[in-house]
């Protein structure tokens, strides 16, 4: 197995960095330290929960830095004495230039968008909720701006008609590893050069909060359908039916939909299996819902245990 006989420190917190991570350790990288987030209280019982990143690198017994401050000077010394090659970032905090000036190679950031398209915190769900048809993996040398740095590569795939945010999210987590390694190669043999982002072509991907996931079914059937599988799983798009909470989670344009249905409101097929709401144009179909501390169900599913709140007699 090709390896590119560099020493790294990988940068990372959620599931996507920690598969990225474990990835590399498979394929022979050497990794000679992780840096994460601090273990954080959360919960009913307010447990520590550690990153999952970090829960991998202790499975891979990596060593482990989780600082508070990025410009401590114990930390940049820390980080100085690893003597890296490379520093690797993924879905991590921002670093200043103190951290990611520190190895001969710099450091570089594995993005899941096609760059300068979706700079920010959540790209894979504004891609979709935009409508994009393809979008990938970029990586790109780290400077003082967020999500500005010149390109090393980027690699694209498609966007499925239905795709969910969680699914795309899958699969851009896998390519995004190969990213890293093809990334990883060409610094180390020199065959990668760093080119500027295209100027004029750039959009912003915002953190989602709560209040933003509201359905407005006051827009046209494509957009709704985007905005709902472009949340789904998480944060969620909601919408409030008999005064009750209910997240959708998937949705599909279907071309024997009813018509006449007002935006918002609602409609149960005849055999009260499926649920089609209003937009501004057409309706759209609900295929997988979930009631406020339930589990995620299929409409048909969730008709059977939901009647009344759609007015409907218990089955």
């Amino acid at each position: 197995m090709r390896t590119s006989g560099l020493r790294i420190v990988f940068f990372g917190t959620p599931e996507f960095a920690a598969y990225i991570l474990r990835e590399l350790v498979g394929r022979g990288e050497e990794i000679v330290s992780v840096v994460t987030t601090p273990p954080k209280l959360s919960g009913r019982g307010m447990k520590l929960h550690r990153s999952s990143v970090e829960e991998t690198a202790m499975e891979l017994n990596i060593p482990v830095l989780t600082p508070a401050k990025h410009r401590d000077p114990e930390f940049l010394e820390q980080l100085r004495r690893l003597n890296a090659d490379v520093f690797v970032v993924v879905a991590y905090k921002i670093l200043p230039k103190e951290v990611f000036t520190i190895p001969r190679l710099g450091a570089f950031n594995i993005h899941a968008s096609l760059l300068p398209k979706y700079r920010g915190a959540a790209p894979i769900n504004w891609a979709i909720i935009r409508g994009e048809k393809e979008t990938g993996i970029t990586t790109f040398l780290l400077d003082e701006k967020v999500d500005t740095g010149k390109i090393l590569l980027a690699k694209s795939i498609p966007i499925g008609p239905d795709e969910t945010a969680g699914e795309l999210h899958d699969r851009l987590m896998v390519l995004g590893a190969d990213a890293a390694l093809e990334t990883l190669h060409g610094l180390a043999d020199g065959t990668l050069h760093p080119v500027d982002q295209p100027s004029g072509f750039a959009t912003n991907a915002p953190k989602i909060f709560p209040k933003d996931c509201i359905v407005n079914f006051n827009q046209p059937v494509d957009q709704v359908h985007n905005f709902i599988r472009g949340l789904s799983p998480y944060p969620a798009a909601y919408t409030e039916v008999s005064g009750h909470h209910l997240k959708l989670l998937r949705s599909h344009i279907a071309p024997d939909a009813p018509q006449g249905i007002l935006p918002g409101a609602f409609r149960i097929s005849e055999d009260s299996k499926r649920i089609f709401f209003g937009t501004s144009t057409d309706a759209l179909e609900i295929t997988e819902l979930q009631r406020e501390g339930k589990r995620a169900m299929s409409t048909e599913e969730f008709l059977r245990g939901n009647a009344a709140l759609f007015h409907l007699p218990n089955s």
